[in-house]
């Protein structure tokens, strides 16, 4: 991510690769801290890292065999 310590609805969306409606579900479920600076959102970066570093790991298989140590 970036060396902001907030981001708009815009970018939180561009950074983390989630969309503009996943952000606003996240903030409405209390998963992402947002605060109000006048007419604009913004979501720290601590909260908006800290929901990213929270989701499981990805397990893709690709269809090729894995290797063996």
């Amino acid at each position: 991510m970036t060396d902001t310590i907030a981001h708009t609805i815009a970018n939180a969306a561009k950074v983390s690769g989630l969309g503009r409606t996943s952000i606003y579900e996240l903030i409405g479920a209390k998963k992402l801290d947002a605060r109000k600076a006048g007419n604009r959102t913004l979501i720290t970066d601590d909260s908006l890292r800290a929901y990213i570093a929270s989701l499981p790991t990805a397990d893709i298989r690709t269809g090729q065999p894995r290797a063996t140590a």
